[in-house]
C-alpha cells in the first residue's frame, strides 16, 4: 500500500466536521415525526452564526467543500457532525444527552443525520468516512443503529457520546455498555470521542465558558482511562479508540501518571493496592500497554511543540487533522501548516502521520487516493523546508505555538 503519491503526501484529515441545512433532515426522518418537526422548526433559531454566515455551505455543499479541499492539498476525510438536527437545541457536537423525557425526538433526529450522513459520503466514495452517531441511553437501540451504519458503510465508525459527571447515566466503567463495546470489535467500528462532549453544566455565570474551554479536554481525555480500568481493552484487543481534537501533547504525562497507579495498585503492602489490587491484576495491561494497542490521537492543529514529543506519543498513534471547515482549523493553510509542524521531520514519519495511520484505523484506501494526491498532495520537498512566514490572515490554533501542559 502506497504511503506516498510520486513525490507528495496523501493527506488524510482525522478532523472535518459536516451536516445539513436543519430543514433538509426534514427528508431523512421517519413521516411519524414530520408533524413534530414542522411545529419545531417554526419556532427554532440557530444559535451558530458560523451556520447561518456566507461560509455555511461548506458543511453540505458536497462538490464545493470537495474541491475547497483539493485546494488545501486534502484526498480524504473523517467525519464528525457539525449542524443541528431536528429536535435538538444546539449542535450534537455540543448538546447534552438527552433526557428520558426528550430522547426519543432527539433518537430521530440524530437518526435522520446518520441517513444523511450515508449519502453525503457515497457523493464522493471512498474519500470520506462518515461515522454514526449513538446515544447511550438506550444500549440495544445503539448497537442496531451501529450494524445499520456498518451496512451502510458509515466506515468512520460511531462517535461516542462523552458521560458528563452529571448524566444521569452509568459512567463508561459501567457493564451496561459491554453490548456495544463488542459489536465495535466485531465490526471493525473505531470509537471515536471528540473534545467538548463530556464536561459538566457549569451553569450560567460569567466565568462558565471560561471554565468550559479550560476543562473540556481533562473531560474529554477522561474517557480513555475510564476504558482502560474498566477493562474493556482487555476484554476487546482489537478494539480502536481515537480521541479527536483534544490537542497530543498531553499523552506522555498522563501515560506516565497512570502507569504509575497501576503500578501502585499491584504494588503488595501500598495503600493504593487497597482500592485497585483486585482490578489492576484482572486489567493484565498497563495503560500505556493499551494505549499502544488501542488507542490513537486525532491531532487536530498538530503543533511542532506536539511533533517534537512524537515518539512518546507515538509515530504510529499520530493522526493530523485539519478540522475543516472551523476557523480554528488550517484551511486554507493546509500546506502552511504542515511545512510549519513537520519541517525537518522524517518523509517516513510524516506519511505516517498526514495519512498512513488514520487509513490503517479506518480503512482508507491509499493506493485508490493516491491518483488524486499525485495531483494535489503537498509535496515531500516543500513540507520538509521551514515556514517562512506564518499567514497573517490565519487564526488556525496550527500556528499559536505553546506547549501545553497535561493534567
Amino acid at each position: 500500500m502506497a504511503q506516498l503519491a510520486g513525490d507528495r503526501y496523501i493527506v488524510i484529515s482525522s478532523d472535518g466536521h459536516t451536516g445539513a441545512p436543519m430543514t433538509e433532515y426534514r427528508d431523512y426522518l421517519e413521516s411519524k415525526y414530520l408533524d413534530e418537526f414542522e411545529q419545531w422548526a417554526k419556532s427554532y433559531v440557530n444559535p451558530f452564526t458560523d451556520l447561518r454566515g456566507q461560509f455555511a455551505y461548506r458543511n453540505w455543499d458536497s462538490q464545493r467543500r470537495r474541491q475547497e479541499l483539493e485546494d488545501d492539498g486534502v484526498v480524504a476525510e473523517v467525519l464528525f457532525p457539525n449542524t443541528v438536527p431536528p429536535f435538538f437545541p444546539s449542535g450534537n457536537l455540543t448538546a447534552r444527552l438527552p433526557t428520558s423525557e426528550d430522547f426519543e425526538l432527539r433518537w430521530a433526529g440524530l437518526r435522520a443525520h446518520n441517513r444523511w450522513m450515508v449519502d453525503f459520503c457515497n457523493d464522493v466514495a471512498g474519500r470520506r468516512a462518515g461515522m454514526a452517531q449513538i446515544f447511550l441511553n438506550d444500549v440495544p437501540a445503539a448497537v442496531d443503529e451501529i450494524r445499520w451504519a456498518r451496512e451502510n458503510n458509515l466506515f468512520g465508525g460511531i462517535l461516542l457520546p462523552g458521560v458528563p459527571p452529571d448524566a444521569g447515566i452509568p459512567p463508561l466503567i459501567a457493564p451496561d455498555y459491554e453490548p456495544i463495546w463488542a459489536v465495535c470489535e466485531e465490526l471493525e467500528m473505531p470509537i471515536n470521542n471528540h473534545s467538548g462532549l463530556a464536561g459538566p453544566d457549569f451553569g450560567n455565570y460569567p466565568a462558565s465558558m471560561a471554565l468550559w474551554m479550560i476543562e473540556l479536554g481533562w473531560y474529554s481525555h477522561r474517557v480513555f482511562w475510564h476504558l482502560v480500568f474498566g477493562g474493556v481493552f482487555g476484554r476487546h484487543p482489537n478494539l480502536k479508540l481515537v480521541l479527536t481534537e483534544q490537542s497530543a501533547g498531553w499523552v506522555p504525562a498522563v501515560l506516565a501518571l497512570l502507569d504509575h497507579h497501576y503500578e501502585r495498585f499491584l504494588t503488595p503492602g501500598a495503600a493504593e493496592a487497597l482500592f485497585g489490587g483486585e482490578l489492576a491484576a484482572e486489567m493484565g495491561m498497563s495503560p500505556s500497554d493499551c494505549w499502544n494497542k488501542n488507542c490513537f490521537a486525532g491531532a487536530s492543529f498538530f503543533r511542532p511543540s506536539e511533533c517534537q514529543v512524537r515518539y512518546e506519543i507515538g509515530v504510529d498513534k499520530i493522526m493530523w487533522g485539519q478540522d475543516y471547515p472551523h476557523l480554528e482549523g488550517t484551511y486554507p493553510y493546509t500546506r502552511e501548516a504542515l511545512q510549519n509542524t513537520f519541517a525537518g521531520v522524517p518523509t517516513d514519519e510524516v506519511a505516517l502521520m498526514v495519512g498512513g495511520n488514520a487509513a490503517g484505523v479506518y480503512s482508507f484506501d491509499l493506493d485508490a487516493l493516491s491518483a488524486v494526491a499525485e495531483k494535489i498532495g503537498p509535496t515531500v520537498e516543500q513540507t520538509f523546508q521551514p515556514l517562512d512566514a506564518i499567514p497573517e490572515d490565519t487564526v488556525s490554533m496550527a500556528f499559536a505555538d505553546q506547549a501545553l501542559k497535561p493534567w
